[in-house]
């Protein structure tokens, strides 16, 4: 990132335009440049005036207007880093757009660069092509270290070394420096040494505070998810390729898969035990929380969020009920000056041709929604469609259920229990036997297979409800996507007796 910023500065650019809001790391990088590069650095915001950097000297210019007459004074070879000046021009003031325009001709000719520095893109048309626009990076491993070793030094401890230094950085990945330095001074006040748990859950406190992602806790794994054996199959063939065993060997990080299928059939629990099997943080994105009322903030969310996966990247991204988000895209221009068809396509472009070990995992249940473009080979690894349980998967989804309620699956008959949920979903025999708990917990017992079936009597399944969409998404799927459960013959058993 210095590195780019210094080509610009050396190739004449007069206006650079920096997408972050680590205003302090940007200057400390701007010194480091202009020193480099033999320039003066001067930085300017609305309270302090426009400031020389290297003597702290101060000119009394906090109108915009007024500094950008003051930046025409000043010596050749100069940075201006400005702060919150994009609050001043996104409006199109032509006073101040046109003294913009000025300087930027003159700094041309005369070495002297003006540098805005902002959380979004707030630039006028008038002023769009007149900057390059960075999208600066939050800090890396070897930045976040030097945060890590500057604590150490402060705290009078020593430096974490080996496993311990790693799995705190992991932590920190994804944090900017302020952050990741208040998460680990954190860590060492609660618990006297450093600690990447505590780290990692003000990591997820700060990413959910964004309202577009949120890092989720490992809590769910193939163990919890009856049936679906190709699909656990296919994952566990890829627990190992985000490794430097698996980079040597020369095999590509896996990109990602798409999971349709009917409400209620594990997808979401897939996504979940998704992260645990490649031991890798979960983090979850809401598509329809992207667009916002705001010229280019949608844009600008969407870079945000590429910018802060990718920064805590090797890590699942979870993009649920992904036709919510998209599904409006073929009609964007006449509905929103085409900003959604923008988004995703900036999306789609991500998922191609991304190179951080991100592996995504999207869900959906009407597949018919979603553009065409997003589903073709390319985008995801492969794309599964989950069907209704089968008898052996309702049976272990039964073990499963029971036992997660602390009952003894032994003490019922799963197998009629199965048999008699025919056509329900895994969901839908989850809160069977929640209300089945209901209703033995008001007569003070505890739930028996008669008092299940009689519940059972009184329900109407999902299949029976939306029967005509499930068999329009089942003939969808033939020949398009890949089974999740090896089709075999449904075991025979008798009906629960009633």
């Amino acid at each position: 990132m210095r590195n780019q910023i210094t080509n610009y500065i050396r190739a004449g650019y007069p206006g650079v335009y920096l997408l972050s809001c680590e205003e302090t790391r940007i200057e400390s990088e701007l010194k480091v440049i202009a020193q480099s590069l033999d320039y003066r650095l001067f930085a300017w915001s609305v309270s302090e005036g426009l400031v020389d950097t290297s003597d702290g000297h101060t000119r009394t210019a906090q109108d915009p207007i007024e500094m950008m007459a003051a930046v025409d004074e000043l010596p050749e070879t100069s940075i201006v880093l400005l702060k919150d000046f994009h609050q001043f021009i996104e409006d199109g003031n032509p006073v101040l757009v046109r003294k913009v325009k000025e300087s930027l001709r003159v700094g041309k000719t005369k070495g002297k660069s003006l540098v805005i520095v902002g959380c979004r893109l707030a630039l006028p048309q008038e002023l769009e092509r007149e900057f390059v626009v960075v999208q600066f990076a939050l800090p890396d491993k070897l930045q976040l270290g030097v945060v890590l070793d500057n604590i150490a030094g402060s705290a009078k401890l020593s430096k974490p070394e080996n496993d311990e230094r790693e799995q705190l950085l992991d932590a920190a990945c994804g944090l900017t420096s302020i952050e990741a330095e208040n998460a680990f001074a954190l860590s060492v006040i609660e618990g006297g040494k450093f600690c990447s748990t505590i780290v990692a859950r003000e990591k997820a406190s700060e990413v959910k505070k964004g309202g577009l992602l949120e890092i989720c806790p490992l809590v769910a794994s193939l163990d919890n998810i009856g049936g679906l054996d190709v699909l656990k199959g296919w994952l566990l063939q890829r627990r190992s390729a985000f490794g430097t065993e698996a980079k040597a060997y020369g095999l590509p990080s896996p990109k990602g898969l798409l999971i349709v299928g009917i409400p209620g059939t594990g997808k979401s629990l897939t996504a979940k035990a998704t992260a645990t099997v490649f031991n890798r943080p979960l983090l979850k994105l809401d598509a329809g929380r992207l667009f916002a009322g705001l010229v280019g903030q949608s844009e600008n969310n969407l870079r945000t969020v590429i910018n802060t996966v990718e920064a805590i990247a090797p890590c699942v991204l979870w993009v649920d009920e992904m036709e919510k988000g998209f599904s409006g895209t073929k009609g964007s221009g006449a509905s929103d000056g085409g900003t959604a068809s923008r988004v995703f396509g900036t999306f789609l472009s991500w998922l191609q041709d991304r190179t951080a070990p991100v592996f995504v995992v999207a869900t959906a249940n009407d597949v018919t929604q979603l553009p065409p473009e997003l589903l073709r080979k390319g985008r995801f690894d492969e794309l599964f469609f989950v069907e209704l349980p089968n008898q052996q998967e309702r049976e272990a989804i039964w073990h499963i259920q029971i036992a997660k309620f602390g009952r003894q699956p032994e003490k019922f008959d799963v197998i009629q229990l199965a048999r008699a949920t025919d056509g329900l979903t895994g969901s839908e025999i989850e809160q069977l036997f929640i209300d089945a708990l209901h209703e033995a917990f008001s007569r003070r017992t505890e739930p028996t297979d008669l008092s299940i079936a009689m519940l059972l009597n009184d329900l109407v399944p999902l299949s029976k409800l939306m029967s005509e969409q499930i068999d329009g998404l089942r003939r969808w799927a033939k020949g398009r996507a890949r089974l999740a459960t090896q089709q075999s013959a449904q075991t025979q058993s008798r009906k629960i007796a009633t």
